[in-house]
């Protein structure tokens, strides 16, 4: 391929184009999603006691993962980025968890019946 106006041959470069994901893939992806938000609202009127958050996070989580390793192409990339933003998940889940250790420090100040949804 070489340009008119140039005597100089002209290189295309397709590196910089993304991962193109068939249709099939990203539709799968989005149903597995409703579904999953179906199941979200399903569970939410399900009184599991402790277990409502533990149930709510993990199904957040996959449909998360969903997202990103599909719809941000995280699957499809360089296995260093998904170190990175593993790691950064990591570390966001330790600052929290941390910052939660001492609710028990607090707890006698809380009003009691205060919190929306506590029920004695």
């Amino acid at each position: 391929m070489s340009d008119p106006t140039s005597s100089h041959p002209v290189t295309v470069d397709h590196a910089a184009v993304g991962h193109v994901v068939p249709f099939k893939v990203l539709a799968g992806v989005w149903l597995a999603l409703l579904v999953f938000t179906v199941i979200t609202v399903a569970v939410a009127g399900v009184d599991i006691g402790s277990f409502n958050l533990g149930v709510a996070m993990l199904i957040a989580t996959v449909k998360a993962s969903l997202v990103v390793l599909y719809f941000m192409h995280m699957r499809y990339d360089r296995p260093m980025n998904a170190i990175v933003f593993v790691s950064a998940l990591l570390f966001v889940g330790i600052f929290v968890s941390l910052a939660l250790l001492d609710t028990h420090a607090y707890a006698p100040d809380m009003i009691p019946g205060y919190a929306p949804g506590l029920v004695k």
